[in-house]
């Protein structure tokens, strides 16, 4: 499983916490630095719907500073993955990759269903 995280995000330093007290076995993943691939993105969004607003940090400096508010509903998938991919401070964190799951964001009643 890969865990794609943002250091400085307290939120995602809970959710490795978290898994660490389950005994997870993870791949921690720096977001910032290694985004996901468009091709982990697309995995993600099979398992939100296809609802590309799930992924995106919507809080983010990065998204306000792009006026990805406005934008977002204009964008094509394969534009909005492009994006994602590119800058990984606008993917919701954490950003969790499984064989068969995905979750973005860390709600603990659903993390400790999973886990």
């Amino acid at each position: 499983m890969k865990v794609y995280h943002y250091a400085k995000c307290s939120t995602c330093r809970d959710a490795l916490k978290f898994l660490e007290s389950r005994g997870a076995q993870y791949t921690p993943i720096e977001i910032d630095k290694t985004p996901p691939s468009k091709s982990e993105l697309k995995r993600m969004l099979k398992y939100y719907d296809g609802n590309l607003r799930r992924l995106f940090n919507t809080s983010g400096l990065v998204y306000k500073a792009l006026g990805l508010k406005e934008k977002l509903s204009t964008l094509t998938q394969d534009q909005a993955l492009e994006l994602l991919s590119s800058h990984g401070k606008l993917v919701k964190r954490p950003f969790v990759l499984g064989d068969d799951f995905g979750l973005v964001g860390f709600v603990k009643d659903e993390w400790t269903e999973r886990f």
